[in-house]
Order: C-alpha cells, then structure tokens, then sequence
C-alpha cells in the first residue's frame, strides 16, 4: 500500500542528488514499515557508470538474502530505467511505487509482465523536478538515459 511519507523521503533524496551537482533522482527501500536503503543518482558525483537512484539505494541497504527484498517496497521519483528494473526483478521486490513517469518511461510493462505491482503516483512535483532538469541539463540528462 502507496505511503506518502516514503515518496516524500525519495524526493529528499533526489533533492540532495541535484544539490550535489548530480541529476535529481532519488529512492528509498522499505522493508515492514522502515526505510533500510536510500539512494539518489550518483553518476556524476562518483563518476559511476551504474549509480541510478534505485541501484544506490540497494547499494546502501547493504548485503541482505533474497527473501528479504520479497518482503520490500521500492519508491522511486521517475520511473526505473532497464539496468534499474532488472535489479528490481534479480531481487524480486514486489512493489514499486513511482513519483512520475511523464518525462520518462521506463520498463513498467516489463516489471508487470513479471509479476510486479507497479503504481505510479504521477506527484507534480517529481515532474517539475525533472522537467526543470531536463531543460537546464539536457546534455546530463541525455547522457544518463543512453541518448
């Protein structure tokens, strides 16, 4: 079940990733009720070819057994790109609850067709964090998505 208060703890993330000089995506991991991991996107700070929001807050939560991530909930500002989903589906977290997916969309149809609970919240502002992102750093942007 959506709970505000994690996308809110995202968001922070993601606002620390773009205070860092960095693109403004954040994620948090939830496991019974806590947070356990929280990330935002690092490429650009730790020079990371991987360091996407959802992949640091993995990173961050540490070394756990598969049946631990079967227990968890994943937030996350954008919608998770394929390097993202497909961790999401090594780990098989169930529930992944996303801040938006107009200014990208990325593997929803393939976490669903895996069985994953995909709910996307479309908060207006994880879309005007990115929108004004994409306009003031397209050539990040560009470069973090592959384009």
């Amino acid at each position: 079940m959506y709970k505000e208060e994690f996308l809110k703890e995202a968001i922070k993330e993601a606002k620390k990733g773009l205070s860092e000089g960095g693109i403004p995506i954040g994620s948090v991991l939830v496991h019974d009720g806590k947070i356990v991991g929280r990330g935002h996107n690092r490429r650009i700070q730790k020079g990371s070819a991987i360091l996407h929001g959802e992949m640091d807050a993995l990173e961050n939560a540490g070394r756990r057994p598969a049946s631990f991530y079967r227990e968890c909930q994943i937030y996350t500002t954008l919608s998770p790109c394929s390097m993202c989903s497909g961790a999401i589906l090594l780990y098989g977290i169930p529930d992944v609850y996303i801040g938006e997916n107009k200014t990208f969309m990325g593997e929803e149809t393939l976490l669903e067709s895996k069985g994953v609970n995909t709910t996307v919240i479309n908060d207006q502002e994880c879309i005007d964090m990115m929108t004004d992102f994409i306009a003031n750093s397209p050539k990040l942007w560009n470069e973090d998505i592959g384009e």
